[in-house]
């Protein structure tokens, strides 16, 4: 049976043949006093070019070392599987498994279809070469980027449209952190430096997401989310909305947002003097009533109290309205996304109420022309679309 060295024996059975290399004995009188067979003692030899290293070598614990892909060959010829591997390595499956993957032989290769250590090892440094050749130095899909951000669509919704619309073309295919790596190092390939402001946060850096959690307020007969029926969890049944305001500077002026949970689809409401109860309940009820009836089923609201006319928005429409539960922003998460996507039109601390109505639409129209990952590519317009003259069609949404 092949006995399998741990990494931490492998390493002082090399420190030990070094030693007595350098003391002047024979590689194959080193070989047998450590225990290992003349090829391995050869393999390290050749390594070093022949010469005896001065300090003992300390491999990466992030990476594979080459004595690791050497145990990895040994342990493939005697026919032992990834997960065995893995555990005599102390590695994950995955990592061997993408070992054999990327760093195996090349059909039709000298190896005659073995993993080949040395081989592996080199291609594997060569990966590792900083710096690596940018894929936006290729000037065509820098420009359909470019475009594409100038107009604010989000990274992964411009990874998502290139895939289609350049079939076959891998220079034209990137995927969506690359782009923002991009972006987040001013401009990389023929990308411009100040491309991250279009950007829904206009950052150039990442930073971690702080809490939105607003105040609870107190609204009679609340009906709570955890009343909610289940067919608006799982957004098989279209006609269920999310709503929220999002607000101007110093809180003084306002647009509601609403948001169709199954198709995405966004419509603002304008509020042009103030957003208090009575307002709001006026500029939602005109919004719902552009609604055919089947799309007309439940509203889902925070706790704020720009909603406490809730039972007559309900009387007017039978639209039963749900609450959140207390700082719980993400129970209404399809509407807090499209808030932040609104955050590039209208940023935060700036006047709300010099939209007109003309404009809200214009901005909703452009944002519901976006293609959405979670629609399997299509556009909320597209989705809703359908709903409107297709009732009964099934749901396009996969994920929340």
């Amino acid at each position: 049976m092949l006995h399998v060295w741990s990494k931490k024996e492998l390493i002082d059975k090399q420190a030990a043949f070094w030693v007595l290399m350098a003391r002047g004995s024979t590689l194959t009188a080193a070989c047998d006093a450590v225990g290992v067979n003349r090829r391995t003692g050869r393999h390290w030899r050749q390594a070093t070019g022949g010469r005896i290293p001065r300090k003992r070598p300390e491999p990466s614990g992030r990476y594979l070392s080459l004595d690791e892909r050497l145990q990895i060959a040994d342990l493939r010829l005697a026919g032992v599987g990834v997960r065995a591997i893995a555990i005599q390595l102390g590695r994950s499956p995955s990592t061997i498994s993408r070992e054999l993957s990327r760093n195996g032989p090349e059909p039709g290769g000298r190896s005659g279809g073995k993993y080949v250590p040395y081989a592996a090892q080199k291609r594997a440094e060569l990966r590792g070469r900083r710096p690596k050749a940018s894929k936006f130095d290729d000037a065509e899909l820098a420009s359909v980027v470019q475009a594409k951000l100038c107009v604010k669509w989000s990274p992964e919704q411009i990874s998502l449209h290139l895939d289609p619309h350049f079939p076959g073309r891998a220079e034209m295919q990137v995927c969506h952190e690359t782009i923002y790596q991009a972006l987040f190092v001013q401009g990389r390939g023929h990308l411009r430096a100040d491309l991250h402001q279009h950007l829904r946060t206009g950052r150039a850096v990442r930073r971690p997401h702080g809490s939105t959690a607003k105040r609870a307020s107190k609204i009679p007969d609340m009906i709570l989310i955890s009343e909610r029926p289940a067919e608006v969890a799982d957004r098989a049944v279209p006609g269920h909305w999310e709503g929220d305001l999002i607000l101007g500077s110093n809180c003084r002026s306002a647009i509601a947002t609403l948001v169709e949970r199954q198709s995405r689809y966004v419509m603002l409401v304008h509020l042009p003097d103030d957003h208090g109860a009575e307002t709001v309940r006026d500029g939602l009820l005109a919004a719902i009533a552009t609604l055919p009836e089947h799309l007309q089923k439940s509203l889902t609201w925070d706790q704020g109290t720009e909603l406490a006319k809730h039972r007559e928005i309900t009387g007017a429409t039978n639209m039963n309205i749900y609450f959140c539960d207390p700082h719980s922003p993400w129970q209404r998460g399809t509407n807090e996304n499209a808030n932040g996507l609104l955050r590039q039109y209208f940023p935060k601390g700036t006047d709300l109420s010099v939209h007109t109505p003309e404009r809200l639409l214009e901005v909703a129209t452009e944002l519901n022309a976006r293609p959405r990952k979670t629609l399997a590519g299509n556009t909320p317009a597209q989705a809703m679309q359908r709903l409107l003259f297709e009732p009964e069609m099934p749901n396009v949404a996969t994920t929340a």
